[in-house]
């Protein structure tokens, strides 16, 4: 396995610890996925939370594809869905509120939501691992750091105190935290915000999942710990042979990590793209409007883009298109009719009805 590259701080104990930690952190083993299939798909998936001033529609219809290996961002504002369908993914969405209406979620052919919660227990962690936005609160403050780790390992893996707690320390050399072995009794509180970010990303690795789920990994994080750790999780894919799903509000920091992007409002997909193809001509007003805010140095001076308007409240979604409040193509159909994917080949799709133009618009 090829070393993970670090910064000028981590170097030396990459150094010095890194004939262990690659020689005990195997690669994932291809994943076996149906012949014709994919390794994780969801399809046509409907959640709603039900709770004392209505129902919320949070899950319209969303359906993507993961393959093996491969990384695939899944972008939109705060709560457009994202995190909600992989918590679906995950087994650990709160119910009630939460009610999933229908659909499917397969891995490897299996429909996870027909399976019991100890059959979604065996997948969770061990098949498929989800690191949290928010590495603070996810962490437990009253006990260290190696501890947590190693708790995974005792309780899922069944191994014994000493051999969790030299694995813990090879975990945290993986992700390139300095001096591991010194640090496995620290408290959450005494790491900065980007080591607490590689901690978690230590304690999804442990059982070594086929599938890394991670949500918004970058929240709360200074530009330069912001690229430092999509560069870790991009290397860590690459060299573990896992395949990534990496949900996002900010296009900014998908470019060089992923393969695929998934654009979701209201909860629902409404352009995927490969990458490439999508920054250079997306093809939903959407996407466009993301596009065009994000800051860019050639426009100093200018003032900065913006998508007009607001999210729609989730329990009253405007009829037809639920963009078409916020959309400067807006027309009729848009408030009529509920925009289908149209294909456009090379996988490209988008839910709007004037996606050709859209896209011919961002090309010229």
């Amino acid at each position: 396995m090829s070393p993970v590259r670090g910064n000028r701080h981590t170097r030396g104990s990459e150094r010095k610890a890194g004939a262990v930690s690659q020689s005990a952190v195997q690669p994932t083993p291809a994943s076996p996925t149906p012949e014709g299939g994919h390794l994780l798909e969801v399809r046509d998936l409907h959640v709603e939370f039900r709770t004392g001033e209505g129902v919320a529609k949070v899950i319209n219809g969303v359906s993507y594809h993961l393959d093996a290996g491969e990384t695939l961002a899944v972008l939109g504002e705060s709560g457009s869905g994202k995190s909600v369908t992989a918590q679906a993914i995950m087994g650990i969405l709160d119910t009630p509120p939460a009610v999933i209406r229908s659909g499917q979620i397969r891995y490897q052919g299996r429909d996870l939501l027909s399976q019991s919660e100890e059959q979604r227990r065996q997948v969770r962690g061990t098949e498929i691992a989800m690191i949290f936005q928010d590495a603070l609160s996810a962490l437990n403050p009253t006990f260290p750091v190696g501890w947590q780790i190693g708790e995974t390992l005792r309780q899922r893996a069944g191994m014994s105190r000493g051999d969790a707690r030299q694995r813990a320390i090879e975990l945290m050399e993986l992700v390139k935290i300095p001096a591991a072995a010194n640090r496995l009794g620290d408290y959450p509180h005494q790491f900065s915000g980007g080591m607490r970010q590689r901690v978690m990303i230590a304690m999804a690795l442990a059982l070594n999942p086929k599938v890394l789920i991670a949500d918004e990994p970058t929240t709360a994080l200074d530009v330069t710990v912001q690229a430092q750790i999509m560069d870790l999780l991009a290397d860590l894919r690459r060299d573990l042979r896992m395949a990534m799903i990496l949900i996002t509000h900010d296009l900014g920091v998908v470019a060089g990590v992923a393969d695929r992007i998934a654009v979701m409002y209201a909860g629902r997909i409404v352009e995927h793209a490969d990458v490439r193809s999508l920054y250079k001509s997306p093809a939903h007003p959407y996407t466009k409007g993301l596009l065009e805010s994000i800051p860019r140095l050639d426009f100093h001076g200018q003032q900065l883009s913006t998508i007009r308007g607001l999210p729609p409240n989730l329990m009253r979604i405007p009829s037809g298109c639920p963009f078409h409040p916020r959309c400067p193509y807006v027309q009729q159909v848009c408030v009529d009719v509920v925009p289908h994917d149209l294909v456009l080949g090379d996988g490209r799709t988008s839910a709007c009805h004037f996606a050709q133009e859209v896209r011919d618009d961002r090309a010229r």
